[in-house]
């Protein structure tokens, strides 16, 4: 699907979708929980979607009405079973992690870019907590064996906090305690949003500076109220599309929120942006936008929008974080790179920085997603801005995350 952007001042209030990552974490817990659970807020991405058939196709019961869903919990974890994670990382990453904490063996495939991401991690860390785990060099489909015992890990946390995620969920499962030892953690925001849920669904974890997990054994999720935070990753392009002079009110973002791309807001500061909270929403005064330097290490899915704000500031802004980029949808590095480039901005990728020549304007022309949905949704608001018309190219990718953003985007 082709989607063509037109240059031209929008205004009006966005109201942000459920947070998928938020999401997807309380589905999987609310399926552990032995009785009802009723979760307010909720989305439905690509990837809400994916994790709740496969959860209804381990046992548990879900009912909708509106944004609201009730999952009645597994009652038996199935000896054996075959799902798909679509093609979401954390889908298959919590899901696996939660299958192997249970006897059985399960074969767990995927769809798209989720099939040439590494999935070593399970390979490597099972055996040592008493299960199994085979790939096809590295690569889907996963084959687990069950249950994890419990014991003392000590992991590299660099490669994706995803993993770590999977832990603390599985490991409170496992007949023995557990001590989880973590050592140079990325995007930790992500890990605290997973000690937020597992604290909401009757789940004890003890935790030394995110890097030292204490985890006790034979322990049993409860059912709960849950209410899912709008997304701030979602919300992000709307941010910058305000930062660019459209009136825009952002709505429904929680600033007590524990997403990791919440720093986004302290990012526009560092560009000369002012953060306004209205009644209606945020919006960002960027008319004074300057170039600027940040470290998205942490919250590597604010590149895309991070971008598109540095080609509209004058001068050469630094993004610290690129090694976080490689195994996303796309290599979101490369894409960034190539696609903002056949619209006339320059970007340089430079060890872990990457470096936009902004000039303070964009040109039009013909993009492609790369299949990645943020990669779609910030070159549309690259467009918004841009000198004539942007045609983006597999523009249905953005279903992923945020299947309403065509439909928002035009209404505005």
């Amino acid at each position: 699907m082709k989607k063509t952007v037109n240059p031209g001042h929008r205004k009006g209030i966005v109201q942000i979708p459920a947070s998928k990552s938020d999401g997807q974490r309380a589905f999987l817990a609310a399926a552990l929980a032995k009785g009802t659970s009723v979760l307010k807020g909720t989305g439905n991405s690509d990837d809400e979607l994916a994790l709740l058939e496969t959860v209804r196709q381990l046992g548990a019961e879900i009912t909708t009405s509106g944004k609201e869903l009730t999952i009645s919990g597994i009652a038996d974890f199935p000896r054996e079973a075959s799902i798909s994670a679509g093609e979401s990382g954390l889908g298959i990453r919590l899901t696996g992690m939660v299958c192997a904490a249970h006897e059985g063996i399960f074969t767990i495939n995927g769809t798209g870019s989720l099939l040439s991401r590494p999935m070593d991690f399970f390979e490597e860390v099972l055996p040592k907590l008493g299960a199994t785990g085979k790939t096809s060099n590295g690569k889907l489909p996963l084959v687990i064996s069950g249950p994890l015992t419990g014991g003392e890990l000590e992991v590299d946390g660099s490669l994706s906090s995803q993993f770590i995620s999977g832990m603390l969920m599985a490991l409170p499962l496992a007949k023995n305690d557990s001590i989880l030892k973590v050592n140079n953690l990325k995007s930790a925001p992500y890990v605290n949003m997973t000690l937020k849920t597992l604290k909401a669904f009757g789940i004890t974890v003890e935790n030394e500076n995110l890097e030292v997990f204490r985890i006790p054994g034979n322990q049993a999720y409860q059912p709960a109220d849950y209410t899912i935070d709008a997304d701030w990753s979602s919300a992000s392009c709307w941010l910058v599309a305000s930062a660019l002079g459209h009136d825009l009110a952002i709505s429904g973002l929680s600033l007590s929120s524990l997403q990791a791309d919440k720093a986004l807001l302290s990012f526009f500061l560092a560009a000369d942006c002012k953060v306004v909270r209205g009644e209606e929403g945020i919006s960002i005064h960027g008319l004074a936008r300057t170039a600027f330097s940040v470290d998205a290490t942490d919250c590597p899915d604010l590149f895309p929008a991070l971008t598109t704000l540095a080609a509209f500031c004058e001068g050469t802004s630094r993004i610290r974080g690129v090694s976080r980029l490689a195994h996303k949808e796309s290599n979101r590095g490369l894409a960034l790179q190539s696609e903002f480039g056949r619209l006339g901005v320059k970007i340089d990728l430079d060890g872990d920085e990457m470096l936009i020549h902004g000039t303070g304007k964009v040109g039009g022309g013909t993009v492609h997603s790369h299949h990645d949905h943020r990669i779609a949704m910030c070159l549309a608001v690259a467009g918004l801005s841009a000198g004539k018309e942007v045609i983006i190219e597999d523009a249905e990718a953005v279903s992923k995350s945020y299947p309403a953003f065509w439909e928002v985007l035009e209404k505005l």
